[in-house]
């Protein structure tokens, strides 16, 4: 009998099996005890990566005896605590520990409540692969990750497999998050799903301590807010707190507050021009009339007043600048609605009806008739 491999649907390790299978060979369990120890105290470099994955580091031996034996891939394997009944799964990183050891990460330590030097059974096993699987976080800052999705997709290459139950640990910007998993599928009779070469979908429970944001119930209003400072002896301000902290009555496009401090300004300077001699060579003698006050508005030369028509004055207002902190909006200026149609004709109809050049013609010489 002939056996082909191809490589696009089979490995090498799955054509391996089927050949020994066909021999009669039937496979065996990989069964033995070991020391634990966490990945810190193993001797040589650190291993940060290894510390926050579900990997585990076996010894040499371990490596020939599953060669012996008929293991499927990927190799997986059940880690019991006798002493506390505690078990869990895990895989295999690298083959490289002393003799009778073996060395786990800090979480499995933890979830088997194994202490360093205590013995430990490792079995080998098969789990399905997994399609969905629940996790929880143990802190609310796992929310200040902005793509959640992108980060636990990194951190569990470090992975073979996950157990209900555990509470596994993953790094991300020098963080360490600590993720409990609730549930998986396919449910089967050991809690267990490989997470390798599948498509998992993840869903997240409510982190263990967080707070939904709780809203106000309502919102005062001014006429309830004057009331209360009325008895407190304090006073109501009919503008909203943002409004006052930027001083919107000085900036409005309707405030003269510019205009007017403008027209204190210059009316300083105002006056007239006297002479000390007159023509005649007499002295002037000033009036209090004659004198025009600091405060006394003058009429300026440039200004002149046209007979029927309004008197137009500056606006030296105009619009004032509007400075906010960042990220803070201002919605508090008047709103102006547009006219419709018909309010802008009679609009236009009331602007002619107005005469601004009424009068009558008025002559120096006087008529023939009336001589």
């Amino acid at each position: 009998m002939s056996y082909y491999f191809n490589g696009d649907e089979d490995d090498a390790m799955g054509m391996y099996q089927r050949a020994m299978l066909a021999r009669g060979a039937r496979p065996r369990c990989f069964d033995e005890y070991y020391r634990c120890y966490p990945v810190a105290m193993m001797p040589g470099p650190e291993r940060e990566s290894a510390n926050h994955g579900g990997k585990v580091f076996m010894p040499a031996s371990a490596l020939d005896k599953l060669t012996q034996l008929h293991i499927t891939y990927p190799m997986l394997f059940e880690l019991t605590n006798g002493a506390k009944s505690k078990s869990t799964h895990a895989g295999v990183l690298e083959f490289t520990a002393e003799e009778g050891r073996c060395y786990l990460p800090y979480w499995l330590m933890n979830t088997l409540l194994l202490e360093p030097g205590d013995l430990l059974q490792i079995k080998s096993t098969d789990l399905p692969a997994g399609n969905f699987i629940k996790l929880q976080a143990q802190s609310p800052s796992f929310l200040d990750i902005s793509d959640p999705k992108a980060v636990l997709e990194n951190s569990f290459r470090g992975f073979s497999c996950l157990t209900v139950g555990d509470v596994f640990t993953f790094r991300y910007n020098d963080t360490t998050y600590e993720m409990a998993v609730l549930e998986v599928k396919p449910a089967g009779e050991k809690g267990a799903i490989s997470v390798q070469e599948t498509d998992l979908n993840v869903d997240f429970a409510e982190p263990l301590g967080y707070v939904a944001p709780q809203r106000a119930s309502g919102t005062s209003t001014p006429r309830s807010i004057g009331s209360t400072m009325a008895g407190k002896g304090g006073m109501m301000h009919t503008e909203g707190s943002m409004a006052q902290a930027i001083n919107y009555s000085a900036i409005a496009p309707s405030s003269d507050t510019a205009a007017l401090g403008h027209a204190k300004a210059t009316s300083h300077f105002s006056g007239g021009g006297h002479k000390l001699v007159n023509k005649k060579g007499k002295a002037a003698v000033l009036t209090p009339a004659s004198t025009p006050g600091a405060s006394t508005p003058v009429a300026q030369s440039g200004s002149m007043a046209i007979p029927g028509m309004p008197r137009t004055v500056q606006n030296r207002n105009g619009p004032q600048p509007l400075r906010l902190p960042p990220n803070k909006l201002f919605f508090g200026y008047e709103i102006k609605p547009l006219r419709n149609k018909e309010g802008q004709a009679e609009a236009d109809a009331e602007q002619k009806k107005k005469h601004y050049f009424e009068g009558e013609g008025q002559s120096l010489r006087k008529k023939k008739d009336g001589k």
